[in-house]
């Protein structure tokens, strides 16, 4: 009887075929912090080519490639736990150069807007990013 159920309701539910990569996420939550504003300015993307290239070691061009990716995947309302999840096996000191890079990103426009901290502190709580980490990771991309 239960397996029935269970058949029923996997019949019901398609499987989870949006699953993301680990890439694919960060670069989403890049672009999170691009648009936590409500603008999106050329020096934050700008940013976000930026620190891909750092981050994962790519060049301009599929850094660009994932910059419109990212964009996308965030304009179709995925929720931060759907980036967030994929990110949680991620060894600690990557978990922080993503804070960090988060930071930069919001920074990258000379003002820090309210919502763009809120949505970092929720990712790096999501993340398991202590707030130490946190403040540190602030601290060394902010402008003087």
């Amino acid at each position: 009887m239960i397996t029935k159920i269970k058949q029923l309701l996997n019949s019901l539910i398609p499987p989870d075929t949006s699953k993301l990569d680990d890439t694919l996420a960060i670069v989403s939550l890049l672009c999170e912090v691009c648009i936590a504003d409500e603008k999106t300015e050329a020096s934050e993307k700008a940013a976000v080519v930026h620190t891909l290239k750092k981050l994962i070691g790519i060049d301009d061009e599929k850094a660009s490639e994932l910059l419109t990716m990212g964009m996308e995947e965030v304009r179709k309302g995925r929720s931060l736990f759907d980036f967030t999840s994929q990110l949680r096996d991620l060894d600690n000191a990557m978990r922080i150069k993503l804070v960090k890079a988060m930071w930069a990103v919001a920074y990258a426009d000379g003002y820090l807007d309210p919502m763009e901290e809120a949505l970092i502190r929720k990712v790096a709580a999501l993340i398991y990013v202590n707030h130490s980490d946190f403040i540190r990771a602030k601290l060394a991309v902010m402008p003087c």
